[in-house]
């Protein structure tokens, strides 16, 4: 048996009125799922235990089968086991995007968070600009790494992670001064924001982007604090050898800390214009030459959500119906492979709110070998089955039919 999740970050959201009162997955042209979901067990899933952040780090980890509440130590140093940092016990972590604020006002309090993504600014853009902003750093203090687009990494010695951060993604549209860093080294860290829109928002690369009406990359936002984690090794904790295909660090780090297969796929980038086809037929190589179970995690659903990009949204999931589920369930059937299918998304991340929440998240489970009888796969027919599991390791189990 071969297994595999499809992860649609972010897909999860509420019945939409320009969309006659349906949802992005109900609205969706989906032919793959609507086969597949009417003979798959459908269901609700707890991704983020109650008190903590509606986060993909949280979620993810769950949707893999790690309880949070346990494996999490921060978003941050997942990232930086994908990059390959070397931590030790006394680092603390922090994500720095590059991000977008308004140009009108004096007062960088004053500013408004655009863009959490600085219109999803390219790894080489960001190369450019972190360049700029790091004879502004204390070396004695802090470490800058260059991630993947927009996302960056932050190393801070003998750090402390008394601190709070609001992720840039949660107060898009709203003042900086209402999300000021806070507690512990929050003014020291506000100073470092400060000084670096100075610099960025002077400089030539946001020149151009602006003269080509791209957003500016003219400030930076640091949070998503933690400390160097410790997962268990997955063959272990579940028995299966596996793969994680992503465009993201985060869930890269989560593989490399798990013992996982790590697979890079050229051209993805983590958005609507990822290699869907390649991570696709990444997957089914893997599953073909050895590996036991791919988890495939698509970005494009999350990304559309924070830009507030509703069509965006509904063509991401489209667009992973028919280049990834569909292909992945062909080939594997053609093969004559016996397959189960989990999918789901991480979180809800409404069109309508632009940020996560912590709303119980639809899943289908799809076995090639058995055919149930259910209903069409969307956020209101996996809540009407009245199954609903609170408990990561209890899908993650009932995925392997382990329990």
């Amino acid at each position: 048996m071969k297994y595999i999740t499809i992860l649609m970050d972010g897909a999860g959201d509420f019945p939409i009125g320009e969309l006659d009162g349906k949802t992005p997955y109900e609205y969706a042209k989906t032919p793959t799922l609507d086969q597949l979901s009417p003979k798959s067990l459908l269901g609700t899933f707890r991704t983020i235990p109650d008190g903590m952040p509606p986060g993909s780090d949280v979620a993810n980890l769950s949707a893999l089968g790690y309880d949070p509440r346990q494996y999490h130590t921060g978003r941050s140093p997942l990232e930086a086991a994908s990059i390959g940092i070397p931590l030790v016990d006394t680092d603390v972590t922090f994500r720095c995007n590059f991000v977008t604020v308004s140009e009108d006002e004096a007062d960088y309090r004053e500013k408004t968070m655009l863009d959490h993504s600085a219109g999803e600014l390219s790894t080489e853009d960001s190369a450019v600009l972190l360049e700029a902003i790091k004879p502004l750093i204390n070396d004695d203090v802090f470490s800058i790494y260059l991630g993947t687009s927009y996302r960056n990494l932050i190393v801070m010695k003998n750090g402390t992670i008394n601190v709070n951060l609001v992720p840039p993604h949660d107060f898009l549209g709203k003042k900086i001064k209402d999300n000021l860093p806070s507690g512990g080294i929050g003014d020291m860290i506000f100073a470092l924001q400060e000084k670096c829109h100075e610099v960025l928002a002077r400089h030539p690369l946001n020149a151009t982007r602006k003269a080509e009406g791209k957003n500016p990359a003219n400030a930076i936002s640091i949070w998503g604090e933690g400390k160097k984690p410790m997962l268990e090794d997955y063959a272990r904790k579940y028995g299966v050898k596996g793969a994680v295909i992503s465009a993201v660090d985060l869930i890269k780090g989560i593989g490399v800390l798990a013992g996982m297969q790590v697979i890079d796929v050229p051209d993805a980038t983590g958005t609507i214009h990822t290699n869907f086809s390649g991570k696709a037929e990444a997957a089914v190589r893997a599953l073909s030459d050895g590996a036991d179970f791919v988890f495939l995690h698509l970005e494009a659903p999350d990304e559309c959500s924070h830009q507030g990009d509703l069509p965006g949204k509904i063509r991401s999931i489209e667009i992973i119906d028919e280049k990834v589920i569909r292909y992945i369930a062909g080939q594997l059937s053609e093969r004559g492979l016996d397959f189960k299918l989990l999918v789901l998304p991480d979180h809800y991340t409404p069109i309508t709110m632009r940020t996560h929440t912590d709303v119980p998240v639809p899943f289908m489970i799809y076995d090639s070998t058995k055919e149930l009888k259910g209903d069409l796969f969307s956020e209101a027919n996996c809540q009407k089955t009245g199954l609903y599991i609170d408990a990561c390791e209890r899908l993650v189990k009932m995925f392997f039919a382990l329990d």
